[in-house]
């Protein structure tokens, strides 16, 4: 005993290591102790441009979704990967070597001239690498202490499996990424059709069709969508001060009131195209509210240490069943009761207005996914701010149980 005791400190008489308890758990490799991560800052400066890199490769990868249609698949492959080695490796790193890949992709499937796209993504290679940090995990919560639990993918994906807040809030994401695709891939067409039933427009029956509706619908896209993430995100900052339920509130209404913008742009199309056009900015800005908030909802929900592993199976779930399916659905759809009608260009715009209609449904369901959120967002929440946890189950859960201050060490005294 007496080789076990060191001299009492300031906190009382110190186990030496391999005594048994948390130490000896850690000797043995079952358990690794807590240990507290260095000081981390940036200058201001510094992070206002590393948040403008991330912008520019964001946006580079929003405008792959309708340029490359190789991308679309090439992402949903390799997301599941590239979550597990963010959640594991040097982020930066793995960043580096997806935009690399994702180069290559466009570089083999685009076939503008210039190969432009290509062009930009090795600009942001070089300003990603030269310019933005990898910081340690956790700092963003400033956590006094951090546990490094190794876990396997399987045991991530069962944590986020019983983690609510994200199952719900990744099928209100897929909601809107399915509103998003059908309405990104079908409106041009949809506006076109309808100039051509106001008149304003003579049909077309061979393709490319001349049509500004395209130029009209992006800068509506660009505008809408800059506005929409920054009203979002400020709104969420706002209301988050008195309601700690604020963020999937406010993606449920806006979701809800887009609902009905979008379908009212798709009822009143037949009869008045300028009403046509600002329910549908509305609603495109409504639905353009939610993109930053449901990041802040992932980040507040789950561990950092699984964040990655999350954000991949969030994408790879929003695309395979949004946005890469959508247009061929409601195209599908439109086909089906174009065949039961005559063949005349009103009744193509009806069948193409009334398939349009299930994205307004979708975006109902999306608005009560979220709401569904707003349910189990702080339980999920006060989990994921626990100082020193890990992965939920198993291993992790034993050693969680073990670190001094916490309520599972204190359950049994």
């Amino acid at each position: 005993m007496s080789a076990e005791l060191q001299e009492p400190g300031p906190e009382g008489p110190q186990r030496s290591p391999g005594s048994g308890g948390q130490s000896g758990a850690s000797g043995s490799g079952q358990c690794p102790p807590p240990r507290t991560p260095a000081p981390w800052s940036l200058p201001r400066w510094r992070a206002y441009v590393a948040a403008a890199v991330l912008c520019y490769i964001n946006l580079l990868n929003y405008m792959n979704w309708f340029i490359i249609a190789v991308f679309t698949g090439c992402l949903l492959l390799s997301a599941p990967v590239f979550g597990y080695l963010g959640d594991r490796h040097s982020r930066k790193a793995t960043l580096s070597f997806g935009i690399l890949l994702w180069s290559g992709a466009g570089l083999s499937s685009s076939f503008i001239p210039p190969q432009i796209m290509p062009c930009l993504e090795a600009v942001a290679l070089i300003l990603l690498v030269t310019l933005v940090p990898d910081p340690p995990r956790g700092a963003a919560e400033k956590q006094r202490e951090v546990r490094d639990l190794r876990s396997t993918w399987c045991e991530d994906v069962r944590y986020l499996g019983r983690n609510w807040s994200f199952v719900w809030s990744t099928l209100g994401v897929t909601a809107m990424a399915f509103v998003t695709g059908a309405v990104g891939f079908w409106a041009p067409k949809f506006l076109f059709e309808a100039r051509v039933v106001h008149g304003l427009q003579p049909p077309c029956f061979q393709q490319p069709c001349d049509s500004k509706d395209s130029l009209i619908f992006g800068a509506l896209t660009i505008v809408t969508g800059i506005i929409g993430v920054v009203l979002g995100a400020e709104a969420s900052r706002r209301y988050k001060k008195v309601n700690p339920r604020a963020e999937p509130l406010i993606c449920a209404s806006s979701l809800l009131a887009a609902a009905i913008c979008l379908y009212l742009a798709l009822i009143l199309a037949p009869t008045t195209l300028l009403a046509s056009y600002v329910f549908l900015a509305l609603g495109e800005l409504l639905l353009s509210c939610n993109w930053a908030v449901v990041a802040d909802i992932l980040l507040s929900v789950v561990l950092p240490k699984c964040r990655g592993t999350a954000e991949a199976l969030q994408i790879t779930v929003g695309h395979i069943l949004g946005d890469a399916s959508s247009p061929y659905l409601i195209g599908l759809i439109s086909s089906v009761l174009r065949a039961r009608r005559p063949d005349t260009y009103l009744q193509r715009f009806l069948s193409l207005q009334q398939s349009f209609l299930c994205c307004a449904f979708a975006i109902v369901l999306g608005g009560g996914c979220f709401l569904q959120v707003a349910l189990h967002l702080e339980k999920d929440q006060a989990q994921a701010q626990q100082p020193g946890s890990g992965t939920p189950g198993g291993k992790d859960k034993e050693c969680q149980r073990l670190l001094p201050g916490t309520d599972a060490s204190t359950e049994d005294s």
